[in-house]
């Protein structure tokens, strides 16, 4: 028996920068005795957050009066925000540190541009995720719409005469990105469509799908409220019968059998390689056993 981990499981690069960039203020905070906040957390991983409130960085939830919070340094989530919460923030008398990861930014800027020369902005993803209400936030204007999956896209319908921009966002499956294009093509409307998924991702999600079609069992590791590891886990399910997903060595309770010859171990972009480290010990330990 084996145990093979994905080479690109464990944080991305907007989420290691946010995490570098909390640490930083962190140590910048012995000169300055301002409260240090995170809008929302800072990424979905609720150990990262539990122990960055050890260190006195304490998330304020979206949609707070910020009136109940003392003046600080506030730190926008690799996530990002709406136009309208940093105009409030600014207002409130916080000062913003943008850990907003730079492949999102690129997708306000986009949309904020194109909303501006009069296009329709249409988002592909999950209309309740922090990372596209921030897009949909950067949006003038009122013409935009969000679809999250190739049914969505086949009931969307349009008439006020405007192109369309499509973007994504950027933790979504790749393949379903294309195909809710090719929908929305086929209606006939003047389209540009953006592919903002990021590179990493995609090479998760090939990487995760590669490496499941190979294991006899897959394990994925990510918060449960993060959407690219649930992006992993459907992915994984979909070439392997025994996938599991959990959020740390404590939620793991295999059972293998002698016909377990390759165990899979990928994890979602918000999971720090100790977690990883943890899972991957404690299944050498099972497969020890058998």
């Amino acid at each position: 028996m084996k145990i093979e981990v994905a080479k690109s499981a464990g944080f991305c690069f907007g989420v290691e920068r946010a995490i570098d960039i909390v640490n930083n203020q962190i140590k910048l905070k012995e000169d300055d005795d301002r409260p240090i906040y995170t809008y929302g957390p800072i990424i979905h991983n609720d150990q990262v957050v539990e122990e960055l409130k050890t260190k006195g960085v304490n998330p304020i939830e979206p949609n707070s009066n910020l009136s109940d919070y003392e003046p600080g340094i506030i730190i926008i989530r690799s996530h990002g925000i709406t136009r309208q919460v940093q105009e409030a923030l600014e207002a409130s008398g916080f000062e913003i540190v943008d850990a907003t990861c730079p492949f999102v930014k690129k997708i306000h800027k986009t949309v904020f541009e194109k909303s501006k020369e009069g296009y329709y902005i249409l988002v592909i993803g999950n209309p309740n995720h922090p990372e596209v209400e921030g897009i949909v936030g950067w949006v003038l204007g009122e013409d935009v719409s969000v679809i999250a999956s190739p049914d969505e896209a086949r009931h969307f319908a349009y008439e006020g005469g405007k192109k369309i921009c499509v973007v994504s966002q950027t933790t979504f499956n790749y393949n379903k990105f294309q195909v809710c294009v090719e929908i929305i093509k086929q209606k006939g409307y003047d389209i540009i469509a953006v592919n903002t998924i990021c590179n990493a991702t995609s090479v998760r999600q090939n990487e995760a799908r590669e490496l499941s079609k190979r294991a006899d069992m897959m394990i994925v590791i990510g918060g449960k409220h993060s959407s690219n590891t649930q992006k992993l886990y459907d992915i994984c399910c979909s070439e392997c019968d025994k996938t599991y997903f959990i959020q740390t060595r404590d939620d793991l309770d295999l059972a293998i059998d002698q016909s377990i010859e390759c165990v899979g171990i990928t994890a979602g972009a918000s999971t720090p390689n100790n977690i990883i480290e943890e899972v991957q010990k404690q299944c050498q330990k099972v497969l020890n056993k058998c």
